[in-house]
């Protein structure tokens, strides 16, 4: 058995570059957050027609990204133990079910509740999706494939915004979830019918969840990636929990303007991912970060200086120089990610399920604090002083956490685990 478990199933190298597959891995990790910004543009409808506040109206997002986390934590792990393809369908199953439900709501309460399970349910794509690409990709690669199918991801997420609006607009609100129903429907058949399984096999005797987390939790390469991706991904989360109050009440422009700022950080990503694309497949995990760490620190820096001199008080400097840090952070996320469910391959699951969860799980506490700083201070300083804090954190993780011994999770980091499995039997 030495040897054999950290190479992908037959199977799975059969449809490594089944372009059927690559999109499935888009779809299915889209579903639901395209589903969560699909419906912000109807807030305002839904609290009219529901005779309430438009906070209340907002749970039916809040409580959609609390589904969202713990459904990382739950279906990871499940993908491990009962295979890929059982926990997507019934997640899916579960999402069709939930988006039924969200139609025919009489009360915010039951659509809100029924939101939740629909992020429960849909949020499985996002997990299971990073861990189909450790199983059927060599490790060189996964880097590279995870910012494919982000690069694409984001493409969709611009424009669910504008399709939710327009949707509604000409059908209402409700029409939102029908379009929904429908594309979980779709995702579902195509998983049914062309994603074979891929979960890798488990030698007799290796342990399960238990022994999962357990070697995850001691590798402190495991621990650095996953603080490296999750720091990382805060940054957006904190710029953009600050960023409305800043460029509406601190610079006095329209909230229309700053969504056209704020979609060029968007595009910053966007771009960084496909670099990372072209040039994960020649060059090492490592470089890869530091590269990106270092446009996260350089742009984070100049953001600060720009506060301290007060340039930035114009949006073309804030976002400007935020596009660098974007550029940079794809760089860090795809492959800190990459890393971090390499660690222990049979456990991508349990891994990415981790990893997920602590990024939406606090990134929603870093959003608020991002408001905080926007809208109670009358300057950027605040602001650009956390995101430099916070990239600072990141390179930490980096240089005190993961060892120096282990870098480009080496070989031995997985043979190590096939050791240790090997001599359970």
């Amino acid at each position: 058995m030495h040897g054999m478990i950290s190479k992908p199933p037959e199977t799975a190298r059969n449809i490594a570059t089944s372009r059927v597959v690559l999109l499935l891995l888009v779809v299915m990790t889209g579903v639901a957050p395209i589903s969560l910004y699909i419906l912000v543009p109807a807030l305002p409808v839904l609290a009219t027609s529901f005779g309430s506040d438009i906070s209340i109206a907002q749970m039916t997002v809040s409580l959609y990204m609390v589904g969202i986390a713990l459904s990382q934590l739950i279906m990871g792990p499940l993908s491990d133990k009962f295979g890929r393809r059982p926990v997507l369908l019934g997640g899916l199953a579960l999402m069709v079910a939930a988006s039924i439900a969200c139609i025919f709501a009489e009360t915010l309460p039951q659509l809100i509740a029924a939101r939740f399970f629909q992020a429960l349910g849909g949020a499985s794509g996002m997990v299971i999706s990073r861990a189909i690409i450790r199983d059927i990709y060599p490790r060189e690669r996964v880097a590279s494939m995870i910012s494919l199918v982000v690069a694409a991801l984001m493409i969709g997420q611009m424009v669910s915004p504008l399709t939710g609006g327009l949707i509604e607009t000409a059908f209402g609100w409700r029409a939102i979830f029908y379009a929904v129903t429908i594309g979980a429907l779709v995702v579902a058949v195509g998983i049914a019918i062309a994603l074979p399984e891929t979960r890798r096999g488990r030698a007799v005797g290796s342990g399960g969840f238990r022994t999962d987390v357990g070697t995850l939790i001691k590798s402190r390469a495991f621990i650095g990636y996953v603080m490296c991706q999750v720091l990382a991904s805060q940054i957006i989360f904190t710029f953009a929990g600050g960023g409305p109050y800043i460029v509406v009440t601190q610079m006095g422009r329209t909230s229309a303007e700053y969504g056209a700022w704020f979609a060029t950080t968007g595009f910053a990503y966007l771009v960084g991912n496909l670099l990372c694309v072209r040039f994960a497949p020649r060059h090492s995990l490592e470089k890869l970060i530091w590269f990106g760490l270092g446009l996260q620190l350089c742009g984070s820096l100049l953001n600060l200086f720009w506060s301290f001199a007060g340039w930035n008080e114009a949006p073309a400097w804030l976002f400007g120089t935020q596009m660098i840090v974007m550029v940079g952070n794809a760089f860090v996320m795809a492959n800190s990610a990459a890393g971090a469910i390499s660690i222990r391959p049979e456990a991508a699951g349990t891994a990415s399920g981790a990893m997920g969860f602590l990024q939406q799980g606090i990134g929603a506490l870093m959003s608020q604090f991002g408001a905080y700083l926007g809208g109670h201070s009358a300057t950027t300083l605040p602001l650009t002083s956390a995101v430099l804090a916070i990239s600072v954190l990141c390179a930490c993780m980096m240089i005190f956490v993961v060892p120096r011994r282990e870098v480009v999770v080496s070989e031995a980091l997985i043979e190590q685990a096939e050791e240790e499995e090997s001599g359970m039997m």
